[in-house]
């Protein structure tokens, strides 16, 4: 190793910690800044690492044909930290990967204090790094600190972006009427740890819909300040009022689309369904899926009670909204995630313009790999652009998308998605020389980006070891 390359990492979250994990496995001697709890954050509740602040879900676990499965499958092959944690605290959640989350942000915070090439400090950056520290990863997440965030554009001149993210509730399940309310997965399907009847569902009748989008609509909301009433949601994280202000039936057609459920309760179909998901290993919380919100608490209390089997809901924690920040990555940003202006300093996680757990976790495995890379004098080659690490790192760092003109967009956040990939003839017959059909080709072009995917990758853990 070079003399005087400790790798310092600013934040412990699942970026950080899994920079860290990795930078540390390969060699590399590791200094993690954690400002929790000397102070706390808008979000987080514990001094945890890895805490997880809104959904408990890791999202599909589908590594043939989901992008974000196969992003698990890619973390996994890589020696992933936050995917071993979550596989070993998952719960029952249906097709998708979902954790108890304060098993799980202990499982992170035991395996990272025990690593013997990890020193942990408990304090607070509020500045660019020290220019000594010449291998640093900035991983603060999207809620930043406003004095870091203020020196980052003041050496870079460009104005950090932002957006909202909301919290989704979570309530106890020993107050849902289970007279009204039932388990059962979308379709009876199968996930990690499941038995296909893992969410528990609450059915609407149109009325009773017609009643709770009124609710919803004219419930108290989150006052903005002034300087937050320019800055967009992400649309893939939606609060649950704003979705229902665009149009009555567009909750029918999101969280609460009925399909794929029968209600052993009733011998009507449902018009529409509210699904709870598991939130811990005891199986005695349960988040509601896809309910973000910026209602106010005591309204939240009401419209919450207006759905069917949860008239005397009891809420272990209520919804909320926090200002997202993130910077201009592809703009700031090299190929290896280095500050343009300041190549010693690295970027990872949502900050980076990424969103979602396991992405925000993946760009930390990119930042610590490519930190331990310089660290050790090693080599510092890029992922596959056809496996979905390299195409969340292409997206962040080439990431400004055309408007079909040649003129660029904003941007913005992004969740992993095929659409990131490079393009993949679709395959004209299945395996047994069959043509294929119809909404099978979609399938089967997915399932051969996947297979391309993690054949790609394959060189590029075996020389990166």
């Amino acid at each position: 190793m070079k003399e005087n390359q400790t790798i310092h990492i600013i934040g412990a979250g699942l970026a950080g910690s899994e920079a860290a994990w990795q930078a540390a496995n390969a060699g590399a001697n590791i200094v993690l800044h954690e400002m929790r709890p000397l102070r706390p954050t808008e979000a987080h509740e514990t001094d945890g690492f890895a805490e997880l602040v809104c959904s408990n879900s890791f999202r599909s676990d589908d590594a043939e044909s989901n992008a974000v499965g196969l992003l698990h499958e890619e973390m996994r092959r890589a020696g992933s930290l936050i995917m071993r944690e979550a596989d070993r605290h998952q719960v029952p959640a249906g097709g998708a990967l979902a954790v108890d989350r304060v098993a799980f942000s202990e499982g992170v915070t035991r395996a990272i204090s025990d690593h013997a090439n990890i020193e942990i400090r408990r304090e607070v950056i509020e500045t660019l790094p020290p220019e000594e520290w010449s291998n640093v990863i900035i991983a603060t997440g999207p809620l930043t600190a406003p004095p870091l965030a203020q020196a980052i554009h003041n050496l870079t001149g460009e104005d950090a972006l932002a957006f909202f993210d909301a919290i989704a509730p979570i309530l106890h399940k020993d107050s849902i009427n289970f007279d009204v309310a039932w388990f059962q997965s979308r379709y009876d399907k199968k996930g990690p740890g499941g038995d296909g009847a893992d969410y528990i569902n609450c059915a609407m009748d149109e009325e009773q819909y017609s009643a709770f989008i009124d609710a919803l609509i004219t419930g108290e909301k989150t006052e903005f300040k002034d300087w937050e009433k320019s800055t967009p949601y992400f649309e893939g994280c939606l609060p649950v009022e704003v979705m229902a202000e665009r149009g009555r039936e567009t909750l029918r057609f999101g969280p609460m689309k009925p399909v794929g459920l029968t209600n052993p309760n009733s011998d009507k179909r449902p018009y529409a369904v509210v699904q709870l998901r598991q939130d811990n290993a005891l199986g005695t919380l349960y988040n509601m899926v896809g309910f973000q919100t910026k209602l106010k608490y005591g309204a939240q209390t009401n419209v919450w009670r207006m759905i069917p089997g949860l008239e005397n809901a009891e809420f272990a924690r209520l919804g909320g909204i926090h200002r997202n920040t993130f910077i201009n990555s592809p703009k700031l940003l090299d190929d290896r995630l280095r500050l343009k202006a300041r190549p010693s300093t690295r970027f990872a996680g949502q900050i980076t313009g990424v969103e979602g757990y396991l992405e925000s976790a993946a760009v930390g495995l990119l930042a610590g790999r490519f930190a331990a890379q310089d660290a050790c004098a090693g080599s510092s080659n890029a992922p596959p652009e056809t496996s979905a690490l390299g195409a969340l790192l292409g997206h962040i760092t080439r990431g400004h998308l055309s408007d079909g003109a040649g003129a660029k967009k904003t941007f913005q956040p992004m969740n992993i998605n095929f659409g990131l990939f490079p393009d993949i003839a679709t395959p004209r017959n299945d395996a047994e020389g069959r043509r294929i059909k119809g909404k099978e080709k979609g399938r089967a072009k997915k399932r051969a980006l996947s297979r391309r995917a993690l054949d790609d990758l394959a060189p590029w853990l075996e020389a990166s070891k």
